[in-house]
């Protein structure tokens, strides 16, 4: 069975990239057609242009995830597939109305994230793979979520489109393909945060303050008012994509984000005051 090392741009997947060699490592980055958010160094744009197969505008993480990914492929001397699906703006778009994912519905996870890896495994591997997974020794509960999710055979499944029905209406004929049996190295070497952290220091990779979306919906309030701060074009997205959002659908319940950008204007929050916990979960 292959093995693949799902990478996300942190420093924990990039731990297993570095100390669990595997046959493919493999990152989805998500992307914005915003020319408000454009990765400032063209040449650079080129590169990921060149590894995602189509033009790359920029991206709703932290730029600094384009430099930790460059970084980690030498460090770690060897090649990292880089994907890409659609923009995050194309699939806020349905049938010409926003529509947008929260908590409940983590659409973009799925359409950034695991379709982009699903369709490049499909097109390079076509056969169940072992993916490791970078969740840590205290994280097991989310390893015993994921693996509730597996079929009878231990493997996670892909719901895709496989053909056409044909008939008058011809429509999409869905399939579920097994396609991954998640494994967690760092859950079984028993590896903590503190561990990983210590492995990192003085090496040549630079790391985003976090990765996933700045605007991510699983942040806390006052953390994404922080991002805002660090990043506002970015977080402008969202606020912009709330504004033209259909009807009165928001990233998070009870609130939007233009509003959580002009909240706890008496506090001064800094990058420390902060930790993965307060940063949620892509999910991936």
């Amino acid at each position: 069975m292959k093995t693949i090392n799902s990478l996300s741009g942190g420093k924990t997947s990039s731990y297993i990239a570095a100390n669990y060699p595997a046959d493919f490592n493999v990152f989805a980055l998500v992307t914005t057609n915003d020319q408000n958010c454009l990765f400032p160094e063209q040449k650079l744009r080129q590169i990921v242009s060149d590894k995602i197969g189509r033009e790359f505008i920029g991206t709703l993480e932290d730029d600094k995830i384009i430099y930790t990914m460059l970084d980690l492929e030498q460090y770690i001397g060897k090649k990292i597939d880089w994907v890409a699906g659609k923009t995050f703006d194309e699939i806020t778009n349905r049938n010409g109305k926003k529509y947008l994912p929260n908590v409940t519905q983590r659409f973009c996870t799925t359409e950034m994230k695991l379709q982009p890896i699903f369709d490049w495994w499909n097109k390079k591997i076509k056969k169940v793979v072992e993916m490791r997974i970078g969740f840590r020794a205290n994280e097991q509960s989310r390893a015993k979520t994921m693996l509730s999710k597996t079929n009878k055979n231990g493997n996670l499944e892909f719901k895709t489109i496989v053909g056409k029905r044909g008939g008058k209406t011809n429509q999409n004929k869905w399939a579920n393909i097994e396609w991954q049996k998640p494994s967690f190295p760092l859950i079984k070497d028993n590896i903590y945060k503190d561990h990983i952290e210590s492995y990192w220091q003085n090496k040549n990779v630079r790391f985003a303050y976090m990765n996933n979306c700045i605007g991510c919906f699983h942040r806390t309030p006052i953390l994404l008012k922080h991002m805002s701060d660090k990043h506002p074009n970015k977080f402008e997205w969202f606020i912009n994509a709330e504004k033209d959002g259909y009807g009165k659908r928001t990233f998070k319940n009870g609130m939007n984000y233009e509003q959580i950008k002009n909240s706890f204007k008496q506090t001064k929050l800094f990058d420390d005051d902060f930790n993965a916990c307060d940063s949620g979960h892509c999910g991936l």
